[in-house]
């Protein structure tokens, strides 16, 4: 008698990026084309997102089997207390679930942006401080559609291997001791798809 075989789905979760703003979601859409990543990025999921706003679509994401990656900046909430404790209770809520990362930065993507260029874990102010010194290496960059929407800002931003150069320095800064990033690990579970 012959045994019967079951053979079960072992696909991956969907990964979804949830994002704070027009800049993330650009970046990630350019990054997918020119890397050929594998997540869902959709305008539900970007846009002026509150971490109330957050916490909803995580848990959307999370009911529908699937792999949340948020990516947001913590200025506001190193600055406003109210914000904080609402920021601290959605890394308490969802931070220890093995379908979640918090991808953030100090004080915002454009940090990141900026550790393509230059190796500093230097403290900006805020978001203008870190722009200003990025513009030395993106003369064009704005936070406007007509730039963003340009997929040649990113494929500067990511050629020379600078894309990897970034990863190492902000996993070598961490957290601690001035601006950081650690959007290094969305492109960590991005490897794992391919």
């Amino acid at each position: 008698m012959s045994r019967k075989i079951e053979f079960r789905n072992l696909r991956l979760p969907t990964i979804t990026l949830i994002g704070e703003g027009i800049t993330e979601q650009h970046y990630f859409a350019h990054l997918r084309k020119l890397y050929n990543f594998r997540y869902t990025l959709k305008p539900y999921f970007f846009g002026t997102t509150s971490l109330l706003d957050m916490d909803r679509k995580i848990s959307e994401v999370l009911d529908s089997g699937g792999f949340a990656v948020c990516v947001f900046d913590t200025d506001v909430s190193e600055r406003i207390e109210a914000e904080k404790i609402k920021l601290n209770k959605l890394l308490k809520k969802y931070g220890k679930r093995r379908n979640v990362i918090f991808c953030s930065s100090l004080p915002s993507i454009e940090y990141w942006f900026l550790l393509h260029y230059q190796n500093t874990n230097k403290y900006f102010l805020d978001s203008a401080a870190v722009e200003r010194e990025l513009k030395a290496f993106l003369q064009n960059y704005e936070k406007r559609t007509n730039f963003l929407e340009k997929e040649k800002w990113v494929a500067d931003l990511c050629s020379e291997n600078k894309l990897e150069t970034a990863l190492e320095r902000a996993k070598a800064f961490g957290e601690y001791g001035g601006s950081y990033s650690n959007i290094y690990k969305a492109f960590e579970k991005f490897r794992e798809k391919l």
